[in-house]
């Protein structure tokens, strides 16, 4: 069957696919709820349930569970990738009704990734309408942190993602319906600057204030940005000293860094971590590291990407490509080697505003366009 028949049978479809975007939404998930996530994960297990997958739960200390599902075992699979959880907090649903305007679907959590689940569950109930069987064993794994860093299951993903021949990622597509080819990695560092404490009014000569020496650094950390190489360097929080009268013996930054290769982040951070004191006797102190690599737009990217941009042609639909400065666990995928294409979930916008919402003509694309990328050989 080919991808425009697919396609055409998944138009068909919209009005199921929005009735169950509109109880994945219902159920409120956010990172730190264990009891909602898990409810997201009753559902979503007894879908595929339903449809004859082997289904598997596995806990996650102090989050809830993240949900593993196969359609047959075997290497090379296809890893499929989504997330549970939300950035909303609990009662953000309550204020912000699921709505409905036109083409759009308003609701928190829709597009950001409730919708790319809902892909997931109606590409496979299709697949079995249509005697569609995949070209390679499926994994599905849909994790409970992602929002946060979820390092609990790194392993477990990353094992995952070496059987695979291709992982693909359920985020939102990119503004416009791209696919997202590339994304920055991320480090997180904490900068600490120790001085001496003095009384400000009476001895102050005697002091080394730790919040000039902080800003003396934060000058040299902005200068370390280099936006056409896409690299930022933000210092993100700053807070020092105790009282007015007080010189201040500490001060402190959080740093957020972005890159596009991987090179470029270690290089940065061997300079910030040569960081001299532009005080004499004031010390620094510097913590972090990288925590989530980039995805290289290397050349299994691209040859992944021209496959998926053939499927959307057959279907009569323009399937660009676009850069983004946020990571996602495809990022650890990618940093193996596995050739990875992300952003395959819906089109939208405002995915952690409360604009996000969720275009829903794209669902049917998305979904006759992963059909395409799990069954074709």
């Amino acid at each position: 069957m080919n991808p425009a028949e697919v396609y055409k049978a998944a138009m068909g479809e919209l009005s199921p696919m929005i009735e169950t975007l509109t109880r994945l939404v219902a159920i409120e998930s956010p990172s730190t709820d264990p009891e909602g996530i898990n409810r997201l994960c009753d559902l979503l297990a007894a879908g595929f349930s339903r449809f004859g997958l082997e289904v598997e739960r596995m806990p996650v200390p102090s989050a809830g569970d993240l949900l593993c599902v196969r359609w047959d075992r075997g290497e090379p699979q296809i890893m499929i990738l989504g997330h549970l959880d939300t950035v909303w907090p609990l009662g953000t649903l309550k204020g912000r009704p699921v709505r409905i305007e036109g083409d759009r679907f308003f609701g928190p959590g829709s597009l950001d990734m409730k919708a790319g689940l809902t892909i997931a569950m109606h590409a496979v109930g299709m697949m079995k309408t249509l005697g569609l069987k995949p070209s390679h064993p499926l994994t599905f794994f849909f994790t409970p942190l992602e929002e946060t860093g979820g390092l609990a299951y790194r392993g477990a993903l990353e094992a995952e993602a070496k059987r695979s021949r291709w992982v693909f990622d359920l985020e939102p597509a990119y503004p416009g319906g791209a696919v997202k080819t590339e994304r920055a990695g991320v480090a997180r560092l904490r900068l600490v600057a120790h001085g001496r404490a003095a009384h400000a009014g009476i001895d102050p000569r005697s002091g080394i204030n730790a919040n000039v020496e902080l800003a003396h650094q934060i000058l040299r950390l902005h200068a370390m940005s280099d936006h056409d190489r896409g690299r930022t360097v933000n210092v993100g929080f700053m807070e020092g000293g105790t009282r007015p009268n007080v010189v201040p013996a500490r001060a402190e930054a959080l740093i957020d860094i972005r890159f596009r290769e991987e090179s470029d982040g270690e290089r940065v951070l061997a300079r910030i971590r040569k960081l001299e004191p532009a005080l004499e006797g004031s010390r620094l102190e510097v913590s972090g590291g990288i925590s989530c690599p980039p995805l290289e737009r290397n050349s299994k990217v691209v040859e992944l990407y021209r496959r998926a941009r053939g499927f959307s042609a057959a279907m009569g639909i323009d399937l660009p490509e676009a850069s983004t400065g946020g990571g996602s666990e495809a990022c650890l995928a990618a940093a193996l080697g596995i050739p990875v294409l992300d952003g395959l979930g819906a089109d939208g916008d405002g995915a952690h505003a409360e604009h996000e919402h969720v275009v829903l003509s794209s669902l049917p694309k998305r979904v006759a366009l992963l059909i395409a990328l799990l069954t074709q050989p």
